[in-house]
């Protein structure tokens, strides 16, 4: 197959074209560049030994997409591109909706236009909320979110949801067939230390705060909330190696069928607290971080894992790296790249 993918500079993307090319796809690569570098795209070309087309454009821009589909026969979207960042978008709710709810619809409309109607998109184990049942599966109820990014990605999925019902009820000869994927929270970096995670300002995630104290680039880490109802008071998280996750993509691409919707949880199936991803990542790497307690951030809740069954039973994939793993990658990157791409 020959996918577009959306977003595919940034880190996850990046990390999925790699393993796209690896199992025999074509890939073609399009983002805007406001949290990414063309860099990571060079990079993950030359990790699978091919060069990767690559379009800077704002997936809102239509007549850069209908350039993309027109230079391009695409058969399927991996779609990642849009702002993910849970405390900027308590801040700024009318860009995050702006931006991730025009984007899906602006593409959604150039694909059919198009002729292609097969589409992973890149959702979020945020859209379940603060879950009444622990570990969280597919079923659970979803919709209440907590802030303002999460909602954006369950008006998503509504919207994916309501496109394919309409061609269904249309009688349409070949209506979209969708996979959803709810991602618990990926860290790590490929193995060669080549790609990685280089978010741009102070990192909203754990593990790139965590390193860039241990390059340097930070003085301490701010531990947000100290006072969960968890057994260290701090944040639970179900935390995926980000070159497992990619490869969920690929495997999901065998699940992609006319008239279905298909939703799966990729995580790891256990949950740490921050205290005991620090403890990690200083035992992997020999190395202390310093760390603070800081106020608990809005729309931050107390603990969430994954129950990633689903895709197992069904596609026989599973998580297959540890945390040790997550914590050393993680390091190796930043310290061959302590300033990041290119910078």
């Amino acid at each position: 197959m020959n996918i577009l993918v959306t977003g595919g500079a940034g880190y996850i993307g990046s990390h999925t074209l790699v393993e796209l090319l690896a199992a025999g796809h074509g890939a073609v690569c399009v983002d805007d560049l406001s949290n990414s570098s063309e860099e990571a795209v060079i990079l993950a070309g030359k990790i699978a030994g091919k060069d990767i087309p690559f379009y800077k454009a704002d997936i809102r821009d239509r007549s850069a997409l209908d350039k993309i589909f027109t230079e391009n026969h695409i058969d399927c979207v991996i779609h990642f591109a849009g702002f993910k960042a849970v405390g900027e978008s308590m801040i700024k709710p009318w860009e995050y909706y702006e931006n991730n709810l025009m984007g899906t619809l602006t593409l959604t409309d150039v694909m059919r236009r198009h002729g292609c109607k097969r589409l992973i998109f890149s959702s979020t184990s945020t859209v379940y909320g603060d879950p009444e049942i622990l570990p969280i599966r597919e079923d659970a109820p979803k919709g209440n979110c907590a802030n303002a990014y999460a909602r954006t990605k369950w008006f998503q999925e509504e919207i994916l949801r309501d496109l394919c019902g309409a061609d269904l009820r249309n009688g349409d000869p070949d209506p979209w067939g969708i996979v959803i994927l709810r991602y618990f929270n990926p860290i790590g970096a490929h193995p060669s230390g080549l790609i990685g995670e280089d978010p741009r300002g102070i990192p909203n995630g754990l593990m790139p705060y965590i390193t860039q104290v241990a390059v340097g680039r930070l003085e301490k880490l701010t531990v947000f909330g100290s006072d969960y109802d968890t057994p260290d008071g701090t944040g639970i998280r179900d935390y995926i190696h980000v070159c497992d996750l990619a490869s969920g993509h690929v495997a999901v691409l065998s699940a992609l069928k006319a008239g279905s919707v298909i939703d799966y949880n990729l995580g790891t199936g256990r949950g740490y607290t921050v205290l005991e991803i620090v403890r990690a990542f200083e035992a992997a790497n020999g190395i202390e971080i310093p760390y603070v307690f800081g106020p608990r951030r809005p729309g931050d809740i107390a603990a969430y894992w994954s129950d990633p069954s689903k895709i197992d039973h069904e596609l026989g994939w599973k998580a297959e790296k540890g945390l040790e793993d997550m914590c050393r990658d993680s390091w190796n990157w930043q310290k061959k790249n302590p300033k990041g791409y290119g910078r």
